[in-house]
Parts: C-alpha cells; structure tokens; sequence
C-alpha cells in the first residue's frame, strides 16, 4: 500500500488536466488509489496491459453498486438495469441476441442517414459565431437515436430535450425524461410490431438466437433505454475531437487535406480525448492481484482510461496527437465482454460528423476559450464556442 500512488480527484489542478495527473502515477506503479468525491477511495489501473486484463477479467464485476442510481418514479425502474450492469450468462445471452443488430456493416449502412440528419443540424446553423456543443454535437446523438428506434418526426424535438436532460445525470428534468423515453419506446416497439421497418427496434424485435430465444418486451424497452443513455457519448466525442484538431493546426490542415485519413483520425481520437475518463467500478469477487498490488475481495476497481491510451509501453510517443498513428488499440470503447456494443455505429457518428463540419466550414475557428467541466469521470465541455466563417454550400 505504501508504494502505491494516490491522486485526489477533489483537486482543481488535478482536474485540469488529468492525462498530466495520472502520468507520475502510471510510471511508478500499474495501480493507483483514488479519491473520487462521493465515491470515496477506489483502485484504479493505470497501465494497458493490466487495464486489458482488468476488463476482462470475470473477478471484476459490475453490480448495482457501479452506478449511481438517480431518482425515477417506480414505474420505470424495472427498465433501469440494463446489460451494463449484468455479468455472466444473463449479459452473454443479450450481448448474443443484439449484437447482429450492431455489427460494423450495419453502422455504415446506417451512414447514409446519419449524414442526412447532419446536414439538416448544420443547415439550422447560422453564420458567424455558433456554440457547437448546443448546436450540433449534443442534438445529434438524439436526432440518430431517434433514427434507430423510430421516433416520428413530430416527436423528435422533445426527444432532444430528453437528451439534454438524461446528459445531466441527474434532477427534475431527467426524473421527467425517463418515463417520456419509456412510453416512446413502448410505442415505437409496438409499431415495429406491427409493421416492421428499416430501424435497430425492427431488426431487435425480429431477432432470435439459435435456439428460439427473443427478446421480451422488457428487455426491448430497456435496450432503448440504453442506446439513450450510451447514444450521449458521441456527442462529448465530437466536441472533444473539435477542441483538439484546433489545437493541432498541422493535424487539422493535413485531415482538411486528405479526408480518407478520417477514419484513423476517429480512433487516434478516442485516444487522445476520449470522454470516458474512467469505466464504471467494478468489485472484486475474490482477492485479485493486479500488477503485483493486491486488491482486496468486494473494494471497487476501476480502469483510467485516460492514463492507459497514453501508456508509453503501449503506444510510441504516446504524448503526440498524430492522426496517421497506425494501429491505435485504445481503450475508448473498452475492452472484454462490456465492449461498447454500438462503437461501430458511434465511430461512423463522428467520422460522418467531423467530416461534414470540416467540409461546409473550412475556415471554422476556436471564438473563444473551450472550458472543460471539473468532471474526474466524464471528459467534457460546458460550451463550444466557434466562429463558422462563409459556408461552402
């Protein structure tokens, strides 16, 4: 324990610039101690290697006790525990039946509507001087979602609105939101139902594994629930992603120059500034070695994400933002059995994203400080603020 590092996530400066942070910590040993505000002291893996192990690793599990639980009325909570949170043969048996609704040929051939729906949120922007995270990047994540599940048109303005809310985590408005997002479920599975259509609800409800097994109609509105929840981080992405092209001219000019390279620019990315800072705790089941550091059966474990996509024993160079970096194995999406099962369809979000804005600005500019949010968890703005310059129509 006394060669163990500890970083205190209360501490303003530590929060400011938390990749600095973690580096001292990682290089003196592949496990930290936190102490997160709320959560109290948890473990934390600093280095790749371990931090892969430590995400695939069934003696790390994810329980209740690995999300905060804000409050919603009692007729939605039985939607609340999704597959996030299930280990074993209960998330094997859902990871196996959604799966095929998210394979990587399936996002891209759901590209061509997340590029329509890309250029109707850039057509709604005006001129001049623009806040992208309220104007672009927060609505699209909602406006794709809305596109898998298959919330009508008229209805997809307040979905925006649930979307700001549910970003918050917390409070009247996502108290609101949550049994709002739960009867537009119920409807669009009832509509798929009865009419199948060119959406993800369609092809979850039509689905069965080999052995006859669907999903049931709980677990249906429950998978919607997550792609709500889950479906935000695409737009803490874009937004991060914007933040560091800005700041890396070169790299800006040479993906302006060669826009095939875009898609490694999206996972160097999700290295560089990914919004997920940490995974949610998991909780040993049994005494675990990790690095030599001995964690103790039932205390939470978490991964810094942050500290392991810059691990110099993983990656050359890792303090260089380089968007011809090949391969990038980085641990924005995870890693193990709780991979992000919607990455493809996230890394084609941004990717069609990123190359829009580029393309309909090029002399798009910073207008402004881009402030981060003192968040040790979640890697995020509170505003972007650009100046767009003349629209290439």
């Amino acid at each position: 324990m006394t060669d163990v590092p500890e970083i205190d996530l209360s501490d303003v400066a530590v929060l400011r610039d938390l990749a600095a942070a973690y580096a001292p910590a990682r290089e003196k040993s592949p496990v930290a101690r936190l102490l997160a505000p709320g959560l109290g002291h948890l473990w934390a893996v600093t280095r790749y290697e371990e931090a892969r192990a430590a995400l695939a690793d069934p003696r790390l599990e994810i329980n209740s006790g690995s999300f905060l639980r804000p409050g919603v009325p009692e007729h939605c909570a039985r939607y609340m525990r999704t597959m996030s949170e299930m280990n074993g043969p209960e998330h094997t048996r859902l990871r196996r039946l959604v799966a095929p609704a998210f394979t990587p040929r399936r996002a891209l051939e759901f590209a061509p509507r997340v590029e329509a729906i890309v250029g109707r949120l850039l057509g709604e922007l005006q001129e001049g001087k623009a806040d992208l995270l309220a104007g672009f990047a927060r609505p699209l994540p909602m406006e794709v979602i809305c596109e898998l599940v298959g919330i009508p048109a008229a209805d997809r303005p307040a979905w925006r609105e649930y979307g700001v809310a549910v970003a918050t985590g917390h409070g009247e408005a996502f108290a609101k939101a949550i049994p709002a997002i739960i009867e537009g479920a119920k409807a669009a599975i009832a509509e798929a139902r009865r009419a199948p259509s060119a959406n993800v609800v369609s092809d979850l409800a039509r689905i069965a594994g080999e052995d006859g097994d669907r999903l049931s109609d709980d677990e249906l509105v429950t998978m919607v629930w997550l792609l709500v929840l889950a479906g935000q981080t695409p737009a803490n992405l874009i937004a991060n992603a914007l933040v560091t092209l800005f700041q890396h001219p070169d790299q800006l000019a040479a993906l302006r120059a060669d826009p095939a390279l875009m898609p490694r620019a999206v996972e160097e990315l999700a290295r560089w500034c990914t919004p997920q800072i940490m995974t949610v705790p998991r909780f040993a089941a049994e005494d675990v070695e990790i690095g030599g550091v001995r964690i103790p059966k039932g205390e939470p474990v978490t991964v810094s994400v942050v500290a392991a996509n810059r691990d110099p024993r993983a990656f050359d160079d890792p303090d260089r933002f380089d968007i011809t970096r090949e391969p990038v194995p980085h641990l924005g999406f995870g890693h193990g059995p709780h991979f992000c099962v919607g990455a493809g369809l996230a890394r084609v979000e941004v990717a069609v994203a990123l190359g829009a804005l580029l393309r309909r600005f090029p002399g798009m500019e910073l207008a402004g400080e881009a402030a981060y949010l003192p968040d040790p968890g979640t890697q995020r703005l509170a505003a972007l603020p650009v100046t767009l310059g003349a629209a290439r129509r």
